[in-house]
């Protein structure tokens, strides 16, 4: 049991939340929740002891193992991907060169009455007893069986790190934290750098191997699937909920319900009050009455109602300049890097106005289509974009291409036309930029925030093409939920690549399912195609060989 006592953390003078206590217990899986600003990220540092809260103390049994996996990472090395994961176990290589070294030296030694004997006599017990202690492990199968599951191939293993993205460093940051059997993992935002397939293994083991586990998410899917209690932070304080994330948001809005309409009678109340104070604060005969009626208000706690994001921001692309009947025309398309085959005798037939999705696992060709349409790639067989046919193109690495020099509001401002140039800082407002944020340079922005800056600037483009590789990766769900609702509205063409279901949903009316070298299609939307699957959800997908 790890305990959070009158935990208080202050930016500035002011309190980011005050007091706050919960205790983690053995197999609790729980969802931290809140806004962004809320100290979500801050309050898992401070659990995982990388960050010191002005006030009240983190209780955590001896040799308890906590394990913390942040949103970005720094880390550089010149290990293979093996050796890097297999440092979880450096501690025990650790205690059997320390066992080793101790028991060379008894061995050399003849001062066996000395003091100095009888310590490290009493230094190897202990150790070995610690040592001995530790369940036996075969360490390579362990550091193979999870770099598999997070989906690496048996060739990385001998690659060296240097040479993977920061979403595969983050996967081999992960399996080291996974390897070390903590007893609480602490993981921001793990899922944005994985496919279907890794999410799901990774839903597998936090549910079915891990002890304690909090998570901050905003995949919905992912966090409904694992947790079981569901902690928000808001207003400085916390409500601790033991349900999943989805019976959360009903209690919560129950919740501030109740809250508004103690808050409405209390107003009431106060109006009267007040009123009565000024109709009878000189009338004699009432003096102790507007007296009593003074101090009640003096002493009176005004009910508090949590914040809520209610603004009404609707996001509307600019009407999209007509295409041809088929923007996008695909016959035998095949694509190869030397003797490793990609996909072959791809086929599809895009029809303006289509909305339609690429699923698969990472390595299967979803990308590689994308760069064939952009132009970036050879390829064999046919390739024809239809007449007018104006491509907008988010990936993964768009917001390394923004203007560093450029603040926020200038690198929207320079692309906005019409009545939305009236409404950038709503805009900007609804990407989580405000305030004093809208006048930083792009290059002091950290990834996640360019991520965002490059969406809003996708979104005020006049094309009639979108294409999005995942898109939803850094984005809050009440963000990635003004996104949906502009895609439905956008009356061009789109091509979704997306491992989020929930964002998927009532948007999309095809999919093309990448895998076993095929791109398969599949008429209907997200739901239909998840039915005639006979599957739970979009996870499953690479859990079956499609012939």
């Amino acid at each position: 049991m790890i305990s959070v006592d009158g935990i208080t953390v202050e930016f500035g003078g002011s309190a980011l939340f005050s007091d706050i206590s919960f205790v983690i217990n053995e197999k609790d899986r729980i969802a931290l929740m809140g806004k962004n600003g809320a100290g979500k990220s801050t309050l898992l540092k401070v659990i995982a002891g990388v960050r010191t809260a002005n006030k009240g103390r983190v209780s955590t049994p001896k040799d308890a193992v906590i394990a913390y996996l942040p949103q970005h990472l720094l880390t550089e090395d010149n290990r293979t991907v093996f050796e890097e994961a297999a440092q979880a176990f450096a501690r025990i290589f650790e205690m059997e060169r320390e066992i080793a070294a101790m028991n060379e030296e008894l061995t050399t030694r003849t001062d066996y009455e000395s003091e100095y004997y009888s310590n490290l006599i009493e230094c190897v017990s202990t150790l070995s007893e610690k040592y001995y202690s530790i369940e036996e492990i075969n360490f390579d199968a362990e550091v193979e069986k999870i770099l598999l599951g997070l989906g690496f191939i048996r060739e990385d293993f001998t690659r060296p790190t240097s040479e993977f993205s920061g979403g595969w460093r983050m996967r081999i940051e992960l399996a080291k934290i996974l390897l070390q059997k903590p007893d609480l993992i602490l993981l921001d935002e793990p899922t944005n750098h994985m496919d279907i397939e890794s999410i799901q293994w990774l839903e597998d083991f936090l549910i079915n191997s891990a002890k304690a586990v909090i998570v901050i998410s905003h995949d919905r899917t992912f966090i409904d699937n694992i947790t079981t209690r569901t902690i928000e932070v808001t207003m400085g304080r916390i409500y601790d909920y033991k349900v999943n994330y989805s019976h959360y948001l009903e209690l919560r809005r129950e919740r501030r319900e109740q809250q508004q309409k103690a808050f409405e009678e209390q107003q009431r109340m106060i109006a009267e009050t007040t009123e009565f104070i000024d109709r009878f604060k000189g009338t004699y005969s009432k003096t102790l009455q507007v007296g009593s009626r003074v101090k009640m208000l003096e002493k009176l706690e005004i009910v508090e109602v949590d914040e809520v994001d209610s603004s009404a921001l609707r996001l509307k692309f600019p009407p999209s300049p007509r295409s041809g009947n088929y923007p996008v025309i695909l016959e035998d398309l095949s694509k190869s890097y030397g003797d490793h085959l990609v996909f072959e005798n791809a086929s599809l037939t895009l029809e303006r106005g289509e909305k339609i999705a690429f699923v698969g696992k990472n390595g299967e060709g979803k990308s590689t289509l994308v760069k064939a349409l952009m132009g970036e790639i050879e390829y064999e067989g046919k390739l024809v974009l239809g007449h007018n046919t104006m491509i907008g193109y988010f990936a993964q690495n768009q917001a390394s291409m923004l203007n560093e020099d450029l603040t926020v509001f200038q690198t929207i401002d320079d692309v906005a036309v019409g009545d939305i140039r009236t409404k950038i800082k709503d805009l900007l407002g609804a990407f989580m930029f405000s305030g004093d944020n809208i006048s930083k340079k792009v290059k002091v922005l950290s990834g996640g925030e360019r991520t965002r800056l490059a969406m809003v600037k996708l979104l005020l483009e006049p094309v009639n093409l979108l294409i999005l590789d995942e898109p939803t990766n850094h984005l809050d769900m009440r963000t990635k939920d003004i996104l949906k609702s502009a895609l439905l509205e956008f009356d061009g063409t789109i091509i979704l690549v997306s491992h989020d279901r929930d964002f998927l949903d009532g948007l999309v009316t095809k999919v093309y399912e990448f895998g076993n070298k095929q791109v398969k299609e599949h008429l209907g939307d997200i739901k239909s195609f998840l039915q005639k699957k006979k599957l739970d959800n979009l996870r499953e997908i690479e859990r079956k060989n499609v012939k």
